[in-house]
Order: structure tokens, then C-alpha cells, then sequence
């Protein structure tokens, strides 16, 4: 494939430095650290726009086929900063500042239509606090492993927000159910490891120790498999929950259609012929 395309020059992920949290490539699984540590990880007005910059340049990387997020210190994140972005943001309230709130409001929503946008499995690895925005971006990636120890909440209620916050009320229930979701952002109560498991919050548990590797493993395994269809797949499960069935149907139609003329299918069907295991190189 030519260093050029549609989307313009390839990005080498591998090469990106970024400034507002670790990142690192291995194995073609890209590794997003929130590393604020002392602070529970915070995220500010920075990492929010740095992160949804980073997930936009991802399609066009030809390194990074999967992606885990994770935080450091036994953490995954406790949400916005609360001297970097609350009281900023308290501030533009008193000045009467609507349009810098709602500036704020689309940034952060930004992030999340980035992750969506990105076609990467997105894996993320939960331990400890995961609140408020730190949901959101659990929320919006496509795996969850969690601890036994991690604690869950949409806490916007509890700052006198609206639950409605960065597409929460529509992605989570599609994670938990309507109910579930609804209890979740009305209360602003945490939900423990063990519950999240089976609301299907998390896809599993694992120990503390084990988190990383197991996600990175998930991860790698994603990473080594026919990565156009799973960027397919991705798309088609964000598109059509807004689709009746005969629509969906018609779309995955397509979709296999066009997942038929990789190469990664016909290495399938030769490797199934030759009794051995394929090898999918993503195109």
C-alpha cells in the first residue's frame, strides 16, 4: 500500500511523543498510560484535546492495530481535575461565559467520537477509581477488564450536572442496559468490580498484578487478527443500533462483501486448507 493515502501520509504511532500522558508501541498494540498518579489520574482541558488528537491520527497508523488504556499507580482515572477544568469552569459560570461552556462541553465530547471514530479495538485495563470522565473513556472503549477492587461512577449528578454527559446516555446502555444506565447516572453511586462484571460493565475480572498483561494480551491477539474486518465490525456495531433490522442486515451485507475481497480472507481459507493456523497481515 502507498505511504499515501485517501487520509493522507501514513502516521508512524511509534515515533509520537506525546506530552499529557504515556504512550508507547509494541507488537502493533498501542498503549495509552494515564500517568497522574498522585492525583488519580486526572484528565485536564490538555489531555482531553491531546488524546482526541492521538485517536484521530490512529487510522491512518499502520503500526498500531489495537490500543489498551490504562492508568498508573492502581488507578484508572477520577475524571476531570478539579482545580484544572472544575473551577475554570466555575468561573466561566460566574462571568456568564455559555459559549466557552459549551466550547468545553463539545471538546471533551470530542474524545469520545474520536475513540468510536478510531477503527482499533480499544481495550481498557480498570483498576481502582474509574469516575466521571475516567468512565466515559472506560465507557467508550470496545473491551473492559476489570479488578475486583475497581470502583465505577458517573458522578456528574454529584456536581449538579445532568448524567447526559460526553454520550453517556447513549453508549451506556447499550453496555448495561436502560435501567442499569439510568440508575447509574440519576445516583452518581459507585459500582464495585464485581457488579460491573455482571452488568457486563466489564468483560471479566482479573487480579490487580495480572490487569496490564491480560489487557495487553487481549490487545495483541486483536492486533494479530484480520484487522480491516475488525475495523468493520467496530463500525457496523457504533452504526447500527440506530438501524431496524432489515437495514442492518443490508449494511452487513456490504460490509462482508467488501471484508471478502482482502487478502487476510483468502489467507484464511488457504491456511484452513493446509491445516494450519492463518496468518493475517490486515489488508
Amino acid at each position: 500500500m502507498s505511504a499515501v493515502s485517501e487520509f493522507g501520509p501514513d502516521f508512524v504511532a511509534a515515533d509520537y511523543r506525546a506530552t499529557h500522558f504515556g504512550w508507547s508501541v509494541a507488537d502493533r498494540v498501542g498503549t495509552v498510560t494515564l500517568d497522574r498518579p498522585e492525583r488519580k489520574n486526572p484528565l485536564t482541558f490538555q489531555s482531553y484535546d491531546e488524546l482526541a488528537a492521538l485517536f484521530r491520527r490512529l487510522p491512518r497508523a499502520r503500526d498500531v492495530r489495537a490500543v489498551v488504556v490504562t492508568g498508573a499507580g492502581g488507578n484508572f482515572s477520577s475524571g476531570g481535575d478539579v482545580h484544572e477544568i472544575i473551577g475554570p469552569l466555575v468561573r466561566m459560570q460566574e462571568a456568564g461565559d455559555a459559549p466557552g461552556l459549551l466550547r468545553f462541553t463539545r471538546m471533551t465530547g470530542e474524545l469520545v467520537k474520536a475513540m468510536r471514530a478510531c477503527p482499533q479495538p480499544i481495550v481498557a485495563a480498570v483498576d481502582g477509581v474509574c469516575a466521571g470522565a475516567g468512565a466515559i473513556v472506560a465507557m467508550a472503549s470496545d473491551l473492559r477488564l476489570g479488578t475486583a477492587r475497581s470502583k465505577v461512577a458517573f458522578l456528574f449528578v454529584r456536581v449538579g450536572l445532568s448524567g447526559a454527559d460526553m454520550g453517556a446516555c447513549a453508549l451506556l446502555p447499550r453496555i448495561v442496559g436502560q435501567g442499569r444506565a439510568s440508575e447509574l447516572l440519576y445516583t452518581g453511586r459507585f459500582l464495585g468490580g464485581e457488579e460491573a462484571e455482571r452488568w457486563g460493565f466489564h468483560n471479566r475480572l482479573v487480579e490487580p498484578e495480572a490487569l496490564l498483561g491480560e489487557a495487553t494480551a487481549l490487545a495483541r491477539a486483536l492486533a494479530h487478527g484480520p484487522t480491516f474486518a475488525h475495523g468493520m465490525t467496530k463500525a457496523a456495531l457504533h452504526q447500527e443500533w440506530s438501524m431496524s433490522v432489515d437495514e442492518a442486515i443490508e449494511a452487513e451485507a456490504q460490509t462482508q462483501a467488501l471484508c471478502m475481497q482482502t487478502r487476510d480472507f483468502a489467507r484464511a481459507y488457504r491456511a484452513f486448507v493446509e491445516k494450519r493456523t492463518p496468518v493475517f497481515e490486515g489488508d
